[in-house]
Order: structure tokens, then C-alpha cells, then sequence
């Protein structure tokens, strides 16, 4: 107990709780200063967003994403057409190649595989 400390000092009593208060002050202080160290400053606090910066930036930042899904959709459909065109046309090169091979069945099979219509002659 701190009473005790007091007692077992070989000064006067006055002096021995004046240095009691010294150092609990002084311990105190360190204290403060610790805390202090792990507190925000109002300079801090002017540094962070506020709620309607953070508003903001969601709208921005809705409308970028916006844009983008705009421009894949696009992106989407101008390959979903020219896979399309390109199926067309390989339907159409193959029936040209099987009319062309028609007569010639050991043609279809260098293609890989035979004709699987009726008028397959194999």
C-alpha cells in the first residue's frame, strides 16, 4: 500500500507525500501520453470520408459499373452474331463440300467423318 512506501522513507512526512504525488502524477502523465498516442486527432477525423463522400463515390462508382455491363452486353451480342454468321457459313461449306464429294465417298472420309443423310452412299 502507498501508505506503507510513505512510512518506510527516512524523510519527513510532507516530503514523502509530496514525492507520492510527484510520481503518480508522473505516471499518470506517461498514461496519457499513451493514450494519446492511440487517439485520433481532429486532423485525423478531417482526413476521412464523410458519409456523403462515400455516397458519392457509390454513385460514381455504380455508374462505371453500369457502363461496363453496357459495354460487355455489346461486347456479347457482336460475338454472339458473328458466331452466328460463322455457323451459317460452315453449314453452308459443308453442304457444298458434300455435293462436291457426293460421288466420291473416300473424300468425305478425309474430311474426318461421312455423310449421316439418307443419300449417304456408304
Amino acid at each position: 500500500m502507498w501508505y506503507d512506501k510513505l512510512t518506510m522513507s527516512r524523510e519527513p512526512d510532507e516530503n514523502s507525500i509530496i514525492s507520492f504525488i510527484a510520481t503518480t502524477v508522473e505516471t499518470m502523465r506517461d498514461g496519457m501520453e499513451t493514450m494519446r498516442d492511440g487517439m485520433v486527432t481532429r486532423t485525423d477525423l478531417a482526413e476521412l470520408a464523410t458519409k456523403n463522400d462515400v455516397a458519392r463515390l457509390e454513385t460514381i462508382m455504380s455508374g462505371d459499373f453500369e457502363q461496363v455491363h453496357i459495354r460487355l452486353d455489346s461486347i456479347d451480342r457482336a460475338i454472339a452474331n458473328r458466331i452466328s454468321l460463322i455457323e451459317t457459313e460452315l453449314s453452308r461449306l459443308r453442304s457444298v463440300v458434300y455435293l462436291l464429294a457426293k460421288d466420291k465417298p473416300d473424300m468425305l472420309r478425309l474430311l474426318g467423318r461421312a455423310d449421316s443423310g439418307e443419300d449417304n452412299p456408304f
